[in-house]
C-alpha cells in the first residue's frame, strides 16, 4: 500500500519537475534574446526574467525534483527487487542524466542572472530538447521493460533527437527569412 502512495506522489512530482525543466530553458532563450533590445529595455527584462526564473526554480522545479527522488527511493525501499531488473538500471541511468540536466540548468540560470552567460539562443533551443529526449527515454524504458523493446525505444529516441535538431535548424532558417536577428 505504501508503494502505491509513493508511486502516485512520484508521478505527480515528476510531472511538476518536468514542467519546470521544460519551461525554464524557454525563459533562458527569452532572457538571452532580450540582450538584443536597447539597454534600458534589457535592464527591465533582465530583472523580470531573473525574478521569473528564480521563482520557477526554487518554488516549483527544485522542490518537485527532491520530492520525486524521495518518493522513488521510498518505492525502491519498499520493493527492493526492482533494483535487480535491467530496465530499472537503464531508467536510473537516464534519471541520472535528468538530474545532471537539472543542475546544469541551474548553472545557466545563475550565469544569466550574473550576466555572464555565453549561451546563444540557438544553443539554448538545443538544450531545451535534452529534457524532452530524456523523458521519452525514461517513459519508453519503464513502459516497454524488455531489453529488445527498450533498445528499439532508445533507437526511436535517437531518431527523435535528430528530428528535433532538424526542426530547430528549420525554425532558425525561417526566422532568418523573416529578418529576425538569429544567433
Amino acid at each position: 500500500m505504501i508503494y502505491l502512495y509513493a508511486k502516485a506522489v512520484h508521478i505527480i512530482f515528476v510531472i511538476c519537475w518536468m514542467a519546470g525543466l521544460f519551461y525554464m530553458p524557454r525563459l533562458f532563450i527569452y532572457h538571452t534574446e532580450a540582450k538584443a533590445k536597447g539597454e534600458v529595455e534589457y535592464q527591465i527584462l533582465h530583472k523580470q526574467f531573473t525574478l521569473m526564473e528564480n521563482r520557477l526554480w526554487w518554488v516549483i522545479t527544485t522542490p518537485a525534483m527532491y520530492i520525486a527522488i524521495a518518493s522513488a527511493l521510498l518505492m525502491l525501499y519498499t520493493t527492493p527487487g526492482l533494483l535487480t531488473l535491467g530496465w530499472m538500471h537503464v531508467k536510473l541511468l537516464f534519471v541520472g542524466g535528468m538530474v545532471f540536466y537539472h543542475f546544469r540548468s541551474q548553472r545557466i540560470m545563475h550565469a544569466l542572472r550574473d550576466e555572464k552567460s555565453t549561451w546563444t539562443s540557438h544553443q539554448l533551443r538545443l538544450w531545451n530538447e535534452v529534457a524532452t529526449i530524456l523523458v521519452f527515454a525514461i517513459v519508453f524504458v519503464v513502459i516497454l521493460k524488455s531489453a529488445l523493446n527498450w533498445i528499439y525505444g532508445v533507437l526511436g529516441i535517437v531518431c527523435l533527437a535528430v528530428l528535433l535538431m532538424f526542426l530547430i535548424k528549420l525554425y532558425k532558417t525561417y526566422r532568418k527569412s523573416k529578418g529576425e536577428q538569429v544567433d
